[in-house]
């Protein structure tokens, strides 16, 4: 109510009052009442001069859809970044990437010298000869079973042996395999090159040439794709039930005056952030040409359904304290105070989202006249 317009109009309204209530001795009124009020309902008369002053209009309906924006991130597609950790414990020989350095998969990162793989390696040679034993055994117990020289219980003896011996064999192939990467034997048992699990770019990078390696939990380096990343938009918990995988958004970063970006929701976190009450929304973005690096800031406009959204002018609304309303026309020239809930402010108008609907004709302009 402090608003110049508005008081000048409160004082309007005042002068109005002051001089409409005198009457005649015999009961006729000397000029017409501005406005009379009948229980809830304002009546203005067809003479008042208030009728010049009011402007009314039906409340306005959009169902074209919304543009929001709300703050993102970028972030690494956890799916395409893979930590290289050591398969056993040991010493870094050789470190042959740097840190920010395109690899391809199968290029070797590092070696080292362990002797959990040389011990690997060792039990491997063991169950092989002891398998190509086996084999020979059994060989020779079916062409001599064959020639009736030995009892059925000695093949049979020969067959569990070369089925254990099968068993052990494979069995350290499979651990050679969890620490090299590859069941094949190597020349140097101790010796280990590590490779690149996938194509990326070397992200970060803990080792050194020379360094102890005795926890296998201990990160060496990661190798990341970034030519696919996530943007994650913070959506606010009441806006969150408007986006859906799938949605599109339009992207803009601090970093990259002037460029924009299109990102499609990939992942919507099932979980809402209880301290700051939003939820996480990733959406996937192509990044060929590596321009969006990890935590870099920017934006997210979705283009949300926009539904039925009703909408009265700045001018319609009546202020007192934190209570808003405006007048809503009953029947021509009646009028009744409403309280409403706003929502989104537009500028010139603003969004109603609890007590009008479609169809009201709210007093536009000269409310304030009403009050």
């Amino acid at each position: 109510m402090n608003h110049p317009a508005l008081i000048a109009a409160a004082l309007a309204a005042a002068l109005l009052l002051a001089g409409c209530d005198r009457a005649t001795p015999d009961g006729a009124s000397g000029t017409a009442p501005a406005f009379s009020v009948h229980g809830n309902r304002i009546e203005v008369d067809p003479r008042s001069p208030l009728r010049s002053e009011l402007r009314i209009a039906p409340v306005a309906v959009d169902t074209a859809p919304m543009h929001v924006t709300w703050p993102a991130t970028v972030e690494i597609d956890p799916a395409r970044s893979v930590t290289v950790l050591a398969p056993g414990a040991g010493r870094i020989a050789q470190v042959d990437v740097v840190l920010g350095e395109k690899v391809r998969e199968g290029q070797v990162l590092l070696t080292m010298t362990s002797g959990d793989v040389a011990q690997a390696r060792s039990d491997q040679a063991r169950a092989r000869d002891a398998e190509a034993l086996a084999k020979q055994a059994l060989t020779r117990a079916q062409r001599v079973t064959e020639a009736g020289g030995a009892a059925t219980k000695d093949l049979e003896v020969a067959r569990s042996a070369y089925a254990q011996a099968s068993a052990e064999r494979t069995r350290a192939d499979t651990q050679v395999a969890a620490l090299t990467g590859t069941p094949r034997t190597a020349s140097n048992a101790s010796v280990l090159d590590i490779r690149a699990p996938m194509d990326g770019v070397v992200t970060s990078l803990g080792i050194a040439a020379g360094s102890r390696i005795n926890d296998t939990s201990t990160v060496l380096m990661a190798v990341t794709d970034l030519d696919r990343m996530w943007v994650t938009a913070n959506v606010p918990e009441a806006d969150s039930a408007s986006v859906s995988g799938g949605s599109n958004a339009t992207l803009t970063f601090t970093a990259l005056p002037g460029v924009t970006l299109q990102g499609k929701v990939d992942v919507i976190d099932p979980v809402l952030d209880s301290t700051t009450r939003r939820i996480k929304v990733h959406l996937r973005v192509d990044n060929a040409a590596h321009r969006l690096l990890p935590n870099m800031f920017g934006t997210a406009a979705f283009e949300v359904p926009g539904g039925p959204r009703l909408f009265v002018p700045q001018t319609a609304l009546v202020m007192d304290n934190d209570r808003r309303s405006v007048f809503i026309e009953r029947a021509p020239w009646q009028f009744e105070r409403r309280d409403i809930d706003t929502g989104r402010d537009e500028g010139a108008t603003v969004e109603v989202v609890h007590g009008l609907q479609a169809g009201d004709r709210v007093v536009v302009r000269g409310g304030v006249l009403l009050q």
